[in-house]
């Protein structure tokens, strides 16, 4: 039976603790992806701006999409404030220049009869708010968070 030399070992454990430690690096440093889904309305937005910019102070490489529908839309509304009558665009436009990207419900559009040129310029029309949010988890590995 043949015997490795203890050298010959010790190079194999460096080298599979080499290759551990680089994928551990490689994983560390990918992106976590989260999709924040709000449905109920001006309090829910604004918990989930704070929630973004908090989450974003800790780890400031996440990929965050924003997905709305019913009156989790309110807030992208052209000219919308929040509880303290402060405005949603300013906020709105910080995150999403952070990378932050905000997706509206057509059919909450069509439903609501709202035009979608009053959304804030920073939003995106989604045929469908819940099929997008099941889309990003369950195709694109988002995280799902509600506020």
């Amino acid at each position: 039976m043949f015997a490795p030399s203890r050298s010959r070992f010790v190079r194999g454990l460096l080298l599979a603790g080499a290759l551990v430690t680089g994928a551990a690096t490689a994983q560390a440093q990918d992106a976590i992806k989260v999709v924040y889904h709000l449905s109920e309305g001006i309090p829910q937005a604004s918990r989930a701006i704070q929630n973004i910019r908090n989450h974003l102070a800790a780890d400031p490489k996440a990929k965050i999409v924003v997905v709305t529908h019913g009156l989790g839309i309110d807030f992208l509304i052209d000219g919308a404030t929040n509880q303290m009558e402060q405005p949603f665009s300013g906020s709105v436009a910080d995150l999403a220049s952070k990378g932050v990207e905000f997706r509206v419900c057509n059919n909450t559009l069509v439903s609501r009869k709202i035009d979608a040129n009053k959304l804030l310029m920073e939003t995106k029309v989604v045929p469908s708010g819940v099929a997008e949010v099941a889309r990003l988890q369950a195709r694109e590995q988002f995280v799902y968070l509600r506020p």
